[in-house]
């Protein structure tokens, strides 16, 4: 429950370690979760700016799971 208090963003932790696109096994499914929850308990602006580059770059670069 405690991944509910995250703001649905457009980007995200999950998403720049490669954990999106589709949920073929249940397992993605929890790494995805992991990672929000990770996010949550480490949060800072440092890490929001990490994030951004991060998201730049493999927008750049091209993303197999990316849509």
């Amino acid at each position: 429950m405690v991944r509910h208090f995250l703001t649905p963003g457009i980007t995200g932790w999950a998403q720049v370690n490669s954990f999106r696109g589709e949920t073929t096994n249940p397992d993605s499914i929890e790494q995805r979760v992991k990672a929000d929850i990770w996010y949550l308990e480490n949060w800072s602006f440092l890490l929001d700016l990490k994030i951004v580059v991060l998201t730049t770059w493999n927008a750049i670069k091209g993303e197999e799971n990316a849509f």
